[in-house]
């Protein structure tokens, strides 16, 4: 099974379905950061996300010193990265002055010319959409970024957004997972007096498709924000994990591949973001690459999960 390549629309970029995330690079020595970003390439993916707030920017420094970041290496991949917290200050900022000191910062970190694609990290209500336009402006004049997208945004905030900047935002990064499924939830049960049916999400997943954004989806195996994996949780999800081994069986691949198989079933080309630092693991899980699920296995897991399926 092969990690399947999609075009990023409103883009030249033709981007893996998974994605290597970097937030926990730092874990890895530096031999085995290039161990790991290697594996990925073998595998197919060429995606790489990273954050200036991933180990205070260490993780990108690791990241462009493992792989030996050279022209060559560059040209293979698809560099993200985003922007828009300050952690030691624990607030947010869109300012234009933090944006461009923030694409400055990461592109001497990664040692390459431009970031492939940008994106806010987290909604700052603060936020002057005129002064992020103008950031973005300045950054594509530049040559430094050429691509804009969100994290964690909403469709209001996005679209707030998108009325003063004048490049289409082509991506929005949200958590997604089995077990963690607002995106889909009220739709299934709307107009009904349960729990499932209040929308938290405020319908981004339909405004994604509709807009032609690419939706990318965070924590694939965590039950929470950062709970651990629901994967192997026999506690806390014995059924999930019940109709999970019992596919990964029927389809001879590991669990993590069924977990990632779930996402990529979605008719919305959802990339799915691997923050795993294990080999191993990296490789299970884009055996699900280019596994597709049938409709009534991919109920039977989102049912198995606890949902209800009215």
């Amino acid at each position: 099974m092969d990690v399947k390549v999609y075009p990023i629309k409103n883009t030249k970029l033709q981007a893996s379905n998974m994605i290597m995330g970097t937030m926990r690079l730092t874990q890895l020595s530096v031999a085995e950061a290039e161990t790991l970003i290697r594996t990925a390439l073998e595998e197919g993916i060429n995606l790489f996300d990273h954050a200036d707030i991933y180990g205070q920017g260490r993780c990108e420094e690791l990241f462009a010193e493992a792989i030996q970041m050279n022209p060559t290496i560059r040209e293979k991949m698809i560099l993200q990265s985003k922007c828009g917290i300050r952690a030691k200050e624990n607030y947010y900022d869109f300012s234009k002055e933090h944006i461009l000191a923030s694409v400055d910062g990461i592109l001497k970190r990664l040692k390459t010319e431009y970031l492939d694609i940008l994106l806010l990290h987290r909604p700052d209500p603060l936020m002057e959409p005129e002064e992020v336009a103008e950031a973005f402006l300045q950054l594509q004049a530049q040559g430094k970024v050429n691509y804009f997208g969100v994290s964690n945004h909403n469709p209001a905030q996005i679209a707030l957004l998108q009325k003063y900047i004048p490049q289409k935002l082509v991506v929005n990064q949200i958590q997604f997972s089995i077990v963690h499924t607002p995106l889909i939830d009220s739709g299934i049960s709307l107009n009904m007096k349960n729990d499932q049916s209040l929308n938290r999400d405020s319908s981004v997943l339909e405004y994604c498709r509709l807009h032609d954004m690419t939706l990318q989806a965070w924590s694939p195996f965590q039950s929470g924000e950062f709970n651990g994996s629901f994967l192997g949780d026999l506690i806390h999800f014995p059924e999930l994990n019940k109709v999970i081994d019992s596919l990964a069986e029927k389809y001879e691949v590991p669990n993590t591949a069924i977990a990632v198989a779930w996402i990529t079933r979605h008719p919305a080309h959802i990339q799915v973001v691997l923050g795993t630092t294990n080999v191993q693991r990296l490789r299970d899980a884009c055996k699900g690459a280019d596994l597709t699920l049938t409709r009534e296995e991919w109920y039977r897991l989102y049912k198995a999960a606890g949902n209800r399926i009215p």
